[in-house]
């Protein structure tokens, strides 16, 4: 009876200490998979520069998700969320039925469609922080932490969170640790977890 015993703790793992490795959760990021041909990734998938979009590497997946932008130099960009068959090398987004992103001059843009406009004296700056809610239905934005009151909807679909940048815009992306606090009921995106 005591081999038994023994031998079903040796197979749980490590039999020395006794405890399971735990597997790390993945950090979300830019993925250096699903970007534009001219897009460079830097800062640990945090800072986008070049020219195309890039996809997060997580879905958004759960049902209040919420992430930031800061502009740390301006150009042409955009943010928001995209499908998988969004074309990374064709900007500004919004074109199609596979991104709904704000745009640099404050439009809200999908399938070649403005669904909504920032207020005149909201138009993000350098080193402004916008913030992107989503819950499966509509997009809503925070500049500096202020809602701003602009939904947006229309894409189907799973989606990813997406930037753009052009003519010298530079990016960088908070999935966590974020500047301002989420809004109430909205949290960080989190990777869909497997228990087998």
């Amino acid at each position: 009876m005591a081999a038994m015993f023994t031998c079903c703790l040796g197979c749980c793992g490590d039999a020395g200490s006794g405890h399971i490795p735990l597997k790390e959760m993945p950090t979300v990021q830019l993925d250096t998979h699903h970007m534009g041909t001219d897009v460079v990734i830097v800062k640990s998938g945090r800072r986008i520069c070049g020219t195309g979009g890039c996809l997060a590497n997580a879905p958004l997946h759960q049902n209040k998700s919420y992430f930031e932008f800061k502009i740390q130099s301006t150009g042409v960009w955009g943010i928001g969320v995209a499908t998988q068959k969004v074309n990374l090398n064709q900007v500004p987004l919004g074109r199609d039925i596979n991104s709904l992103v704000l745009r640099h001059d404050g439009s809200i843009y999908h399938n070649n469609e403005e669904k909504n406009k920032l207020p005149a004296n909201s138009i993000p700056q350098e080193g402004d922080v916008v913030g992107v809610t989503y819950d499966h239905v509509e997009l809503n934005l925070y500049l500096n932490g202020k809602n701003m009151h602009c939904p947006a909807s229309g894409i189907r679909g799973t989606v990813y969170p997406v930037v753009y940048v052009d003519d010298s815009a530079i990016l960088d992306c908070q999935f966590s640790d974020f500047y301002h606090t989420a809004p109430q009921g909205f949290e960080k995106i989190l990777f869909e977890q497997q228990i087998f």
